[in-house]
C-alpha cells in the first residue's frame, strides 16, 4: 500500500463555484425558528489546503474566489454570538492557510465562544500553534485515518502520517487541548485499534471517530467506501474502544453517522444527556459555514440543496430563522422516511439518521442504510445490503456520485465470523459497565 511519491498528488483541483446568491427566504418566522438557536458552528475559514485527500468530501485545493473579507468574517463572528452560539471549529481546507486565521480565533475566542480546529496537520509548526494559543484557541482535532502507509494513501502525501504526529506533538507540548478524529473506511478498519492506541500515546484527550460518506473524491473511489453491512463490523470494535477510553481517561466521541439504536448504542453514547443519539441537530442544534459566506445546517451537506442563504446578503439570523433548506429538521417527522427507515421501530426518534450520509449516497435523505440496527435486522433475515454506483460525481466542491442499495444473500461463514464478534463484544463491554 504505498503512498504517491510525488510530494502533491496529481489529482484535479476543481475551482469551488461561487457563492449561492439570490435564493428567497421566507416571509414568517414561526414560534420553532424561534425555539431553536445553534449552539454549535463548524465554519470552513478557507478551501485552500496543502492535501489532497482520497476522502475529502469539498474537494479542497484552491482557495475559492470569492471567499470573505477579513471585515466580513469578524463581522460574522460577532453575527454568531448574538444568534447564541457558543463553539466555533474552523476547519479548511486548512485554516491556518489563511493569513487573517489568528485575528478570527481572536474575535471568536473575544466573545467567550470556545474555538477549536480540526486540521490534517501537514505544516502546522510549533509557531502556527502557538499563534493560535495566543490568540484564544483552545482545542486542536488532528486526523489520523491509519498508519503510515495508509494514512499516507489516503491523504495523497508521502510523510503526511509523520506530519501529523509532528503536529500532535506540537499542540500538546504547548498545552493546547488535544484530540483526534478518525475516518472509518476500507483502508482504516483493519487498523482501527492500532489508530486508537496511535493517537492516545501521542496524548490525545478525545477521539472522534465517523464514516467516510460518499461525498467529493470519496465517491470517486470505490476502494475506499464500506458496504453497509460492515457496519456490523464497525459497531463492536468500537463498543470495546469505547471501553478502553474509559480506561485510559480518553473521551470517546462518535459521529452522528456512526448509528443507530443497535445493541452497543448504551456503550457508544452513554454519556449523551439521553443515552442515545437523537434525531440529526442540522439546522436547530447545529450551523455550517462555507468561507464564501454560504449558510448550511450542516457544514457537510451538499451545498446546492442546502445552502440557505449568503450573509454578504442577509444576516446570518435571518438566514437562520427564514430560509427552508435550514428548516426541513424542524419540520421532518417519520411520515417523510421511506424504505426500511419509513418503518423502523425508532423512526420517530431517529428520523432517518445522519442525513448527509443518505443524500450523498443516493440523492435524498430519509433513507439511510449505514445503520446498526437495520443492518442486524436484515442479518436476521439472511440478507445484506451493498453499494454500487449508479451515476459519478461531476467533480465539483461538495458534489457526490448516485448509488444503488443492493440487497444480496449473507454468506453464511461471514454471518457466522460477525454474530461471534457481537456476542464477544457484548459479552466484553457489558461486563465492564
Amino acid at each position: 500500500m504505498d503512498a504517491p511519491r510525488d510530494a502533491r498528488p496529481k489529482k484535479s483541483l476543481p475551482i469551488a463555484l461561487p457563492a449561492q446568491r439570490g435564493r428567497p427566504l421566507l416571509d414568517d418566522v414561526r414560534p420553532i425558528d424561534q425555539q431553536w438557536n445553534p449552539s454549535y458552528a463548524v465554519w470552513e475559514i478557507t478551501l485552500q489546503c496543502d492535501l489532497a485527500c482520497n476522502h475529502c468530501g469539498s474537494r479542497a485545493a484552491r482557495a475559492r474566489p470569492d471567499e470573505l473579507t477579513t471585515a466580513e468574517c469578524l463581522d460574522l463572528v460577532d453575527q454568531m454570538a448574538a444568534l447564541g452560539v457558543n463553539e466555533v471549529t474552523i476547519i479548511g481546507g486548512e485554516a491556518y492557510l489563511r493569513d487573517d486565521w489568528t485575528q478570527i480565533i481572536e474575535r471568536i475566542s473575544k466573545h467567550k465562544m470556545r474555538c477549536a480546529m480540526a486540521t490534517g496537520g501537514r505544516a502546522l509548526t510549533r509557531e502556527r500553534v502557538l499563534d493560535a494559543k495566543r490568540a484564544g484557541m483552545s482545542a486542536i482535532s488532528v486526523s489520523v485515518d491509519g498508519l503510515e502507509a495508509s494514512h499516507d494513501l489516503q491523504r495523497g502525501v508521502r510523510g503526511a502520517f509523520d506530519a501529523a504526529m509532528r503536529a500532535m506533538d506540537e499542540v500538546r507540548s504547548a498545552g493546547l487541548r488535544l484530540t483526534a478524529n478518525t475516518q472509518i473506511n476500507r483502508h482504516s478498519l483493519p487498523e482501527l485499534e492500532a489508530i486508537f492506541d496511535a493517537v492516545v500515546a501521542r496524548g490525545a484527550k478525545a477521539w472522534q471517530v465517523q464514516l467516510t460518506a460518499a461525498m467529493g473524491r470519496a465517491a470517486d473511489d470505490a476502494s475506499i467506501l464500506l458496504d453497509p453491512w460492515q457496519v456490523l463490523e464497525v459497531h463492536p470494535r468500537l463498543a470495546l474502544l469505547a471501553r478502553e477510553c474509559q480506561r485510559r481517561n480518553v473521551l470517546f466521541w462518535p459521529g452522528n453517522n456512526i448509528g443507530y439504536f443497535g445493541s452497543f448504542e448504551p456503550v457508544l453514547r452513554g454519556h449523551f444527556k439521553a443515552g442515545f443519539r437523537g434525531s440529526c441537530g442540522a439546522g436547530r442544534l447545529s450551523l455550517g459555514i462555507e468561507a464564501n459566506g454560504d449558510i448550511k445546517g450542516c457544514p457537510s451537506l451538499p451545498s446546492d440543496a442546502y445552502v440557505g442563504g449568503n450573509v454578504r446578503e442577509r444576516s446570518l439570523e435571518d438566514i437562520w430563522r427564514r430560509s427552508a433548506a435550514l428548516r426541513f429538521t424542524r419540520d421532518m417527522t417519520s411520515a417523510d422516511l421511506s424504505g426500511f427507515c419509513a418503518s423502523c421501530y425508532y423512526a420517530n426518534e431517529c428520523r432517518g439518521g445522519c442525513h448527509w450520509t443518505a443524500h450523498v449516497l443516493r440523492g435524498f435523505r430519509g433513507d439511510n442504510p449505514y445503520c446498526h440496527h437495520r443492518a442486524t435486522e436484515l442479518m436476521k433475515q439472511g440478507v445484506r445490503e451493498v453499494v454500487r454506483l449508479k451515476t459519478a460525481a461531476p467533480g465539483l466542491p461538495f458534489d457526490h456520485a448516485v448509488y444503488d442499495v443492493v440487497r444480496e444473500e449473507f454468506p453464511a461463514d461471514e454471518r457466522e465470523r460477525i454474530e461471534r464478534l457481537t456476542r464477544e463484544a457484548e459479552a466484553i463491554v457489558y461486563a465492564s459497565a
